[in-house]
């Protein structure tokens, strides 16, 4: 069964157009609480709704509240609040689903929907399918004296807070540390500051004044410049920054230099394997992490496991293979021994505690090894169009592969949250690296 709606992180678009609107969101919730009560019978079933920030979030919220009460499922509403926390209040509430209402990284104007399961994590593209078929269906709706209730749930956020707090080492303490935190305006805009600084930090907020429009607006893990200003400016040991709906981060040490996914997976591996916990001596990244990162865990007798591009791939894998450690460049670090999904506080939380053990600066922990000369390059193409199906796109990409033989690799992807093509290569040779990519950036500018 195939899916249009549902991308590689759930419905996302801009708001206030297809699929981004209040009547399929009203669908969507009616669709996923027709799924979730199949059985028909009459015990009552629940669903936690989280959101981010986004103006866009109350029509969205409102508008899956209508769908989901009206096929009988009571709604437990729980405000901003993290991504992963809502996959932890969703198993920790006993609830039969979850929602996040957020775009994660995007701009204000875009939102999406994401479902999790009953067990936390993120639904499978199976189940999403299921959904979507019915969404385009005509929805069985329950009778009036079935429809659900819709409560707001005032302690979700500190709820989640404790949880996160329970993740971080016992005996350790964050006393004498003076960290900078970049909420991103977004959904852990209370909850990131409050962790730290009841754990002891000295902390130093940033992008921690949402107002609807200004989520991700030159702040957040996508956009680390602003909170290095602010490590610099006021002297911090260390730097977190995590994205809208907090379920990445990026690391930065006293001087503002930039940690990505890669560098904290590394450190957390190494860590792990010391201490025996590292599951099968493996872990999971998607096709995106540095090839300097396979590198230093070979020389470890550690293996990575590569998946397709997503963070909920990630999970997928490390749930086939017993793994449990992985994540992505972008941030997204996935520890199922604590979250079901991308956890940028507790990973933040987590680099801390290695700083606590060691009580070294953090320069000493953000470059475990030397990245592999990575370009990465986006092409934006409008509405159907398919520039990767162009033989002159094709051609360059088969030229580029050909040269990259034994001295690099190359990925060719469509985005699964935006459109764009996403263009990245890897190569010692930084001439050929620029050529190679630039060619089929080239080719596919032409073909949009």
């Amino acid at each position: 069964m195939s899916r249009k709606l549902f991308g590689t992180d759930g419905v996302r678009g801009t708001a206030n157009t297809y699929p981004m609107t209040a009547e399929m969101a009203l669908r969507l919730g009616a669709a996923a609480g027709r799924y979730f009560r199949r059985d028909g019978g009459s015990p009552v079933h629940r669903v936690v709704i989280g959101k981010d920030t986004r103006l866009s979030g109350y029509m969205l919220e409102n508008a899956l509240t209508a769908g989901l009460t009206s096929t009988g499922m009571n709604v437990l509403l729980v405000g901003p609040v993290p991504t992963p926390g809502v996959g932890f209040l969703t198993r920790s509430m006993r609830a039969d689903l979850g929602v996040m209402i957020s775009a994660s990284h995007n701009p204000h104007e875009d939102n999406g929907i994401k479902f999790f399961g009953p067990d936390g994590f993120k639904l499978s593209d199976e189940a999403e399918a299921e959904i979507e078929a019915l969404v385009a269906a005509d929805i069985l709706l329950v009778p009036p004296a079935r429809i659900g209730r819709a409560k707001r749930i005032e302690d979700g956020r500190g709820r989640y807070q404790e949880y996160a707090k329970t993740t971080f080492p016992a005996g350790l303490r964050l006393d004498g540390l003076k960290v900078v935190i970049d909420c991103a305006n977004g959904a852990a805009y209370r909850a990131a500051p409050e962790v730290l600084w009841e754990l002891g930090a000295e902390v130093i907020p940033v992008g921690v004044s949402p107002n609807g429009t200004n989520i991700n607006l030159n702040c957040g893990s996508t956009h680390p410049q602003t909170a290095a200003e602010a490590v610099v400016a006021h002297g911090a040991d260390v730097g977190i920054c995590l994205d809208g709906d907090a379920d990445r981060v990026m690391i930065l040490d006293q001087t503002g230099r930039v940690a990505d996914g890669d560098q904290i997976m590394a450190l957390f591996a190494a860590r792990w394997a010391e201490e025996g916990r590292l599951n099968h001596g493996t872990l999971v990244a998607s096709v995106m992490s540095n090839l300097g990162l396979e590198r230093f865990l070979a020389a470890r007798g550690l293996r990575l496991e590569r998946t397709p591009v997503g963070d909920r791939y990630v999970v997928e894998a490390m749930r086939r293979g017993g793994w449990n450690l992985g994540g992505e460049q972008s941030g997204h670090i996935v520890m199922t021994d604590y979250a079901t999904t991308g956890d940028g506080l507790i990973a933040g939380l987590h680099f801390l505690a290695e700083m606590a053990r060691r009580a070294e600066p953090a320069s000493a922990l953000v470059q475990s090894f030397a990245t592999v000369p990575q370009m990465l390059r986006n092409v934006r193409y409008g509405a159907g169009a398919e520039p990767l199906k162009a033989a002159a796109v094709q051609a360059a990409i088969t030229d580029a592969e050909a040269r990259l033989t034994g001295k690099g690799r190359l990925l060719i992807r469509k985005s699964g949250t935006e459109p764009l093509i996403r263009v990245m290569a890897e190569c010692e040779d930084e001439a050929m690296l620029a050529e190679v990519v630039d060619g089929i950036v080239t080719a596919v500018k032409a073909a949009v």
